[in-house]
């Protein structure tokens, strides 16, 4: 027998997969996956930022080459009610502007609120991983 905890995990991880999916298409049409209340915190980022701030952001990125190839492996998902943490491990394969890949490898953590029955991002945190070699 499947606890109701068992099944919103998974419905909260395949709301992770959907928006990374259309992240790989379409940067901005990402967005509509987060909250206005949205703070988050990329490594790269001395300070948390609004939604307004990550959408300036990535819409600079995405004009810095193409997103070609990602994988996500979840490593812990909480749930409660209609609200979700997801830690989860991404590799991301991007072509830059000489058409030669960039792999990058990292940790997330996506903090998320269930609104009009679709999971939201209110909040974030991770970013890439270096390798010590």
């Amino acid at each position: 027998m499947h606890s109701n905890g068992q099944l919103s995990k998974k419905e909260v991880w395949a709301g992770v997969q959907k928006y990374w999916e259309i992240n790989n298409n379409d940067p901005v049409a990402y967005f509509k996956y987060f909250d206005e209340s949205y703070i988050g915190w990329s490594y790269q980022n001395e300070t948390p930022g609004t939604k307004e701030e990550a959408l300036k952001a990535i819409k600079y990125f995405s004009t810095k080459g193409k997103q070609q190839f990602n994988n996500i492996t979840p490593a812990k998902i909480w749930v409660n009610g209609d609200f979700a943490f997801v830690h989860y491990y991404f590799t991301q394969v991007s072509e830059n502007n000489d058409g030669k890949p960039v792999t990058e490898k990292g940790r997330w953590t996506d903090i998320l609120m269930k609104k009009n029955g679709t999971w939201m991002i209110i909040g974030d945190h991770g970013g890439t991983i270096k390798n010590e070699d």
